[in-house]
């Protein structure tokens, strides 16, 4: 009987170890994930962005050009950011201030009309 106590108290047990599910990153109720990168989506290449202005060589943003200056514009008005549009930041801050120039003039609307 003393063995016994000592037994349990050890941690050791006759019974056979039960199996547990593999912890760590990756592993989890669905299975382990594949090689595809987080969420197990596949294979998938980003391509790194590269500034418009830089690989045409455009100096000064014209803020007449109401074409290009809208394809910095979102939808609703805003001026998207340089880690969507892979503008260089030198650029941004051109094509920043030429879109605020034409929303000045009436060229670029502020926003949208509801």
């Amino acid at each position: 009987m003393p063995e016994e106590t000592q037994a349990r108290a050890s941690g050791a047990s006759d019974a056979a170890p039960t199996p547990q599910a593999p912890s760590g990153p990756g592993s989890g109720p669905r299975g382990p994930r594949g090689s595809g990168g987080p969420g197990g989506r596949g294979k998938f290449f980003r391509r790194k962005k590269v500034c418009k202005f830089c690989t045409e060589k455009i100096d000064a943003i014209p803020y007449r050009d109401v074409k290009l200056l809208q394809q910095f514009v979102a939808e609703r008005g805003k001026i998207v950011p340089r880690r969507l549009t892979g503008v260089c930041t030198t650029h941004q801050r051109r094509l920043t201030r030429a879109i605020k120039q034409a929303r000045n003039i009436a060229l670029l609307p502020f926003a949208t009309q509801h």
